[in-house]
């Protein structure tokens, strides 16, 4: 499975398990309006952590945070080919 097909399907998997409705997937959707909440989002990192073995997040020096899925996704991507 990529990383963008995993990161989806927790994206999924967490709205259902916290009773959110999730605006359909994009690249350009913002995070702000994903219908998510702050608690789905560190659900969603925590499982990441759990299925991808790292934390993109969890680095020294500066890190600019996703504003769009589709940033969220690179993330995660471009953390894979860095370790």
């Amino acid at each position: 499975m990529s990383i963008r097909s995993t990161v989806a399907s927790q994206f999924e998997r967490v709205a259902v398990e916290q009773h959110r409705k999730l605006a359909r997937l994009s690249d350009d959707l913002k995070l702000l309006e994903s219908g998510l909440d702050s608690l789905s989002f560190a659900l969603i990192v925590a499982h990441l952590e759990e299925a991808l073995g790292f934390d993109p997040f969890d680095v020294a020096g500066d890190l600019k945070f996703p504003v769009t899925f589709g940033d969220f996704v690179k993330l995660y991507e471009n953390h894979s080919k860095s370790v």
